[in-house]
């Protein structure tokens, strides 16, 4: 493959003063902790497409053998920089040691708080974590985050460099586009034209600690709801889906539809049913860093956000969310909120947050981001070789 080729014009306007030779045999090792395949790789593809990069298959069921293959690779080829999207251990310690055996540079990407995520899974694990996302950030070249807290929380562990890509919506869609799914796929979910649906799409992986998955909080809102034409859709699968089921009792199929799991190419169809979206998270170290992956795809499906009291729905409220009070989606607070909300809700209501959301929407541009992290990684291969970049 001809790594001249795929220096796209973005890169080659950004580097004036840095000699083209060098640019053009420039290249990136490339991967996600996430696994091979996963909407992690295709972001960090997505964000480097304008340099040549040579993407590593990073099998997470296989850690150790793919840490040691990883660092075979890395030790090997001799990239000029590596990019890592996730903070995955095996990962993470292929470049920290390759940083320090051989050297190599590398960047982190990451859409969570790497040591609170875990030790809210395994809370005996916080020390250890704690330690490892600070190592991990200092000797990192640069840090990427998917929202402006997590790039502040990377270089307040010494991340030297740090920029925001928060993500995109994987489509677009015109109202006419949006109208007909509305209708069609209401129809096919036995949903009235005129039904207030509030809706979720996302794993309903099932976190036993709290007794929670995405999708719950709507399960219990709509079965404390008076109004008789409310209806929640849970658009996903996962471990959990079988307690919703269970907490969903004589409603499940009625008020409250589980889909299931979606085909990707599908999911802005299901959207478009919807009215309103439901984006829990709860307001704590996890929970408060997030943006979370589907916020793009809500707006670019045109849909009002219900969130609880995180810093995005201060930072990014310009009228078209509501924000309820408790500490989680959990929280008995949080689902009384949200249930007296979906029982007053009225179609004027919903069309002002969604004029708001059409007028002020955040921007998540995916051109944009690429453009940026364009400049980011050029800069960063420009301080190595000594040349000065001029903007």
């Amino acid at each position: 493959m001809n790594g001249a080729a795929l220096v796209g014009p973005a890169l080659r306007t950004s580097c004036r003063d840095i000699d083209y030779c060098r640019m053009n045999r420039i290249r990136l090792l490339a991967f996600a902790t996430q696994g091979s395949g996963g909407d992690d790789e295709a972001r960090v593809r997505a964000l480097l497409e304008n340099f040549p990069v040579d993407v590593f298959p990073f099998d997470r069921r296989k850690k150790m053998r793919t840490f040691l293959r990883l660092l075979r690779a890395i030790r090997r080829a001799h990239h000029d920089l590596i990019v890592m999207e996730g903070t995955g251990v095996a990962g993470g310690a292929a470049v920290l040691i390759g940083k320090l055996l051989f050297g190599a540079r590398y960047v982190v990407s990451s859409g969570d708080a790497a040591a609170p995520f875990v030790a809210a899974q395994r809370p005996g694990l916080r020390p250890a974590f704690a330690l490892y996302e600070r190592f991990l950030y200092r000797a990192a070249s640069g840090f990427i985050g998917w929202t402006p807290y997590l790039t502040g929380r990377a270089v307040s562990f010494g991340a030297p460099r740090a920029m925001t890509a928060p993500g995109w919506a994987p489509f677009t869609a015109t109202p006419e586009d949006l109208a007909r799914s509305r209708l069609q796929i209401r129809a096919a979910l036995g949903i009235p034209a005129d039904g207030l649906v509030v809706g979720i799409v996302g794993s309903l992986a099932w976190t036993k600690r709290v007794g929670y998955s995405y999708g719950l909080e709507l399960v219990q809102a709509l079965r404390r709801c008076e109004r008789a034409d409310a209806y929640a859709l849970i658009v996903g699968d996962g471990d959990g889906r079988i307690r919703l089921e269970q907490r969903a009792g004589n409603d499940l199929g009625k008020r409250i539809i589980l889909a299931g799991r979606v085909p990707r190419e599908q999911v802005p169809h299901y959207l478009a049913a919807m009215d309103v979206a439901s984006l829990p998270q709860s307001v704590d170290r996890v929970g408060s860093f997030r943006y979370t992956t589907k916020l793009s795809e809500y707006l670019a499906a045109r849909l009002p956000v219900i969130t609880g009291q995180i810093p995005l729905a201060y930072d990014l409220d310009d009228g078209w969310l509501w924000r309820l009070a408790g500490k989680a989606p959990w929280d008995q607070r949080y689902i009384e909120a949200l249930a007296n909300l979906i029982d007053r809700l009225t179609v004027d209501e919903i069309a002002s947050k969604r004029s708001a959301l059409l007028q002020k929407a955040p921007d998540f541009n995916r051109n944009r981001q690429v453009a940026c992290v364009t400049q980011f990684v050029t800069d960063l291969l420009a301080e190595r070789s000594g040349a000065i970049a001029v903007r």
